[in-house]
């Protein structure tokens, strides 16, 4: 974030000192936020949003040169870090591990905004317990083309299936396009059983709603469809929490539902400026999710009963690479989704009667994370293209290289 331009703030949040540096300085031009806005936004929904993230390892992921480029994500907690931050310490599968934050009252919330924070991106394990995640998360995200009616259908059919295996979901918005179901599970099942009552979850869905939903890990093959997203519970994902704030130029949030509401309500709907009044009225929506802890059992019975997932087959040049069953090209490799958009446009104006064959799910550009940082891959799916008309792979209109000059890369 740019240097200080006005005096530091000093808050007292419940009896500790917060100090909010560049207090006035805008981080939601649209709207016209500033960083102090943001803080008390926060402190507003003190409550709701520790309900979701407080008590938990976090990864920090940090605005620190604006809400136009791209953040940083940072697993350790800065070593100057107040008294009222605690700490776990993560290990992870590459042998490595982290001392990660773990914030518990309303000026952890302050703090952490105030290192440029937008959204809260907690791992679904307490700091008392690291290896059994206490919550199970349904991640509804749609392809291109898919629209909200779609989404809301989907969201039922998973809180049908949750019903039946015996799990209540708490649905909100991502404060993107999609939605987000959390299930309160009991801490008694590792991760790997987390991600396979996931899956199964999802597959289950799809058998219920062939053509609207898909289990499909590949992108490629999941056409216009809702992507019910179970890898978000594997070891080391994290997802923004309920009341997070959004980095999209409305300043919107993740906000809580109640069942009633998500046929009727809309992601645009929920923003900073809107949500401290809604909080006020009604208060959290999912003040009741600690106490509707359920078992994996049947899911887990389920996922012996459907057998092993479909897996996709293996290229025969030698490498174990997955051999994909859409004519796929690689576009470009950038460092900002800009650049990657201006790319496919690049593509677009090379091969016209190409791009206008593209259907919406056809064009594939993935945010990739870096080492500390997302880059972006455009890919297209040629599959309505004619056989006849199909471009090559060509060599990559932009090839950044997110590892370049880093040891070991």
């Amino acid at each position: 974030m740019s240097p200080a331009k006005t005096p530091a703030e000093i808050l007292d949040v419940d009896g500790h000192e917060v100090r909010v540096t560049s207090p006035d300085r805008v981080v939601f031009p649209e709207p016209g936020l500033t960083k102090l806005d943001l803080v008390r936004y926060y402190l507003s929904v003190a409550e709701g949003a520790l309900r979701g993230a407080g008590g938990r390892p976090m990864v920090l992921k940090r605005f620190s040169k604006g809400l136009d480029q791209e953040p940083f994500f940072q697993k350790r907690v800065p070593e100057k870090h107040p008294a009222f931050i605690d700490t776990a310490t993560l290990r992870y599968a590459s042998g490595t591990s982290a001392e990660e934050t773990v914030i518990r009252d309303a000026a952890g919330l302050a703090w952490v905004v105030n290192l440029g924070c937008l959204d809260l991106n907690p791992h679904p394990i307490r700091a008392e317990d690291l290896d059994h995640p206490d919550e199970l998360r349904v991640d509804l995200d749609p392809m291109p083309g898919v629209d909200w009616t779609q989404i809301v259908d989907v969201a039922f059919i998973a809180r049908e299936v949750l019903h039946d295996h015996g799990l209540v979901g708490w649905p909100k918005t991502s404060g993107s396009r999609g939605l987000h179901i959390l299930v309160r599970i009991r801490p008694e099942w590792e991760y790997a059983d987390v991600r396979l009552a996931a899956e199964t979850l999802a597959r289950e869905v799809e058998n219920r709603a062939p053509g609207l939903a898909t289990a499909r890990w590949w992108k490629e093959e999941r056409g216009e469809s809702v992507f019910v997203d179970f890898n978000q519970n594997a070891k080391d994902r994290t997802v923004a929490s309920a009341y997070s704030i959004r980095p999209l130029p409305d300043a919107r949030v993740s906000a809580p539902l109640t069942w009633d509401e998500v046929r009727s309500r809309r992601p645009e709907e929920f923003t900073v400026l809107t949500v401290p009044e809604r909080f006020a009225a009604i208060s959290d929506p999912h003040a009741g999710i600690d106490d509707a802890a359920g078992s994996l059992d049947a899911l887990l019975a389920l996922a012996k009963a459907l057998g092993p997932a479909e897996k996709p087959p293996r290229g025969s040049d030698g490498s174990g690479r997955r051999a994909s069953t859409m004519p796929l090209i690689e576009v470009a490799r950038t460092k900002t989704k800009p650049e990657a958009l201006d790319a496919l446009e690049t593509w677009k104006a090379r091969h016209p009667e190409a791009g206008a064959a593209l259907h919406p799910a056809d064009v594939l550009v993935d945010g990739m994370r870096g080492s500390s940082s997302l880059w972006y891959r455009v890919r297209v799916n040629l599959q309505h293209v004619p056989d006849a008309e199909r471009p090559a792979q060509e060599q990559l209109i932009a090839d950044y290289d997110p590892w370049a000059g880093r040891s070991g890369s």
